[in-house]
């Protein structure tokens, strides 16, 4: 990931009693969630905590923003009108494959969130998630997707040596 390119938000705190200076760089997170009052305090308390956020109330409308700002993580309600959640969740892996999706699910559909981690979601929660556990999650799913994406620069950087003749 270039910082050049990026632009970090960093928020800077002490450990619990140790002195030790932490550096936390956001997680993009974008919200896609038909009940806007829920997404907009939702975003509130992630913006809180550090996090930037983007938001969007259907599954087009978020697939056009991932198309803009540069994103970590999506939290996806499945039960939204048009495109519903596993629509989107298809349409995401395939257009933007690093990135990892949270499901939402607030009528307690635990099938359609399983069958949403067989199509590549990192995970999912019922509404109303408590937002410990969501966090939890989201530094999960970040987690993830940054070992993912040092894992193919690996790749490139050893694609790279080889190709050029240098010795591995």
């Amino acid at each position: 990931m270039c910082v050049d390119t990026i632009k970090l938000v960093i928020k800077i705190r002490e450990s619990r009693g140790k002195g030790k200076i932490m550096v936390k760089i956001p997680t993009r997170v974008m919200l896609v969630d038909d009940e806007k009052d829920f997404v907009e305090m939702l975003s509130l308390r992630l913006k809180e905590i550090g996090e930037e956020v983007f938001i969007a109330h259907t599954g087009q409308e978020g697939l056009q923003s991932l198309e803009k700002n540069q994103t970590d993580v999506v939290i996806l309600d499945i039960k939204m009108p048009g495109m519903d959640g596993i629509q989107t969740l298809k349409q995401i892996r395939q257009q933007f494959p690093l990135i990892e999706v949270i499901l939402l699910t607030g009528h307690g559909s635990t099938e359609t969130a399983i069958q949403g981690m067989k199509l590549g979601a990192y995970d999912y929660l019922l509404k109303p998630a408590d937002f410990d556990d969501l966090v939890g999650k989201l530094e999960g799913a970040r987690k993830r997707k940054d070992e993912q994406e040092e894992r193919i620069r690996a790749a490139e950087a050893r694609f790279l040596l080889r190709r050029s003749g240098g010795a591995f």
